[in-house]
């Protein structure tokens, strides 16, 4: 027997991961997704009458305040959007009985263990937009055990574009492109995040602190050239397959400080879903083929 569908309430719909979590578990729950031309989530009245007139069982936060550099200047709205938007959402969802999925991120670390990090590591972020994301994982972990805090990094989808498309872009037409070679992350696939948080849907799935990556670890630079190798072998033309390193220091645009290691650890998404995500070469694989492949072969 089939469980029921759910009423799922996703904010912040129109990015990358939303877009994606509206997408597939649209095809077997009642989903409703609102940009932000739809609902301002740092309005708080509008926010409380939006959820109040809302059915939902499930409300999910992707919205966020992600502009790294453009966090350090205009810090008011980072913390709305990041910090006390997200303990608004946290206390409403309390107050109706609903778990309340938040997104977070790998920026809550300072970057200086070279191993994976855990949901037992004490983060400790180096720039405002770390810091109020940190801030906005408190908020919703204290107002209910039921709700979520999910760290993601690197994110790629089919929904907007990511550092993978605007690399793969580029090789097109020229003959020289380069990545950071000295920071660590792991990649999250969209479309596999939506699966690896389906059982948090159910309510006999404990809530808490989780992070959600595709397996392994790369550069910058690594994911780059793992991109145009993968875009080569489809078939795409492309202007070069070799991606130049470049050191985060030489980043003279950057504003904000930003973590150089900060690959996440997912033993206990797989200890509470039973799922181990796959390594994120397979997932990009599959984003390519489906994503570009297609899209070079019908033209």
């Amino acid at each position: 027997m089939q469980d029921s569908p759910l009423d799922i309430l996703i904010l912040g719909g129109a990015g990358r991961l939303a877009s994606s979590l509206a997408e597939v578990w649209g095809k077997t729950h009642n989903v409703t997704s609102l940009g932000r031309a739809q609902l301002d989530i740092g309005n708080a009245d509008l926010l409380a009458a939006t959820l109040d007139t809302t059915r939902f069982d499930i409300l999910v936060n992707g919205a966020a305040f992600t502009n790294v550099d453009l966090c350090e200047s205009e810090r008011d709205a980072a913390r709305l959007i990041n910090a006390t938007a997200a303990g608004h959402m946290a206390t409403i969802a309390s107050a109706r009985g609903a778990r309340l999925i938040h997104f977070s991120t790998d920026y809550v670390f300072d970057g200086s263990l070279d191993r994976p990090l855990t949901e037992e590591d004490t983060p400790t972020p180096v720039s405002w937009y770390g810091k109020t994301k940190l801030e906005g994982e408190e908020l919703v972990l204290t107002a209910d055990s039921r709700h979520l805090a999910v760290r993601v990094s690197w994110v790629f989808g089919p929904a907007r574009p990511s550092f993978i498309d605007a690399i793969l872009n580029r090789a097109r037409t020229e003959s020289r492109v380069e990545a950071v070679e000295d920071k660590f992350s792991s990649p999250t696939y969209a479309i596999d995040c939506a699966e690896w948080l389906a059982p948090f849907l159910r309510p006999g799935t404990p809530g808490g602190l989780y992070h959600a990556c595709n397996s392994g670890s790369c550069s910058w630079r690594d994911y780059g050239q793992k991109a145009l190798e993968l875009a080569a072998a489809a078939g795409i033309p492309l202007a070069t397959t070799d991606v130049g390193g470049i050191r985060l220091a030489d980043m003279k645009q950057f504003v904000a400080p930003r973590p150089v290691h900060t690959v996440l650890d997912t033993s206990k998404l797989a200890r509470t879903t039973g799922i181990t995500p796959r390594p994120w070469e397979t997932a990009l694989h599959d984003y390519i083929q489906t994503r570009h492949a297609s899209i070079s072969s019908a033209n």
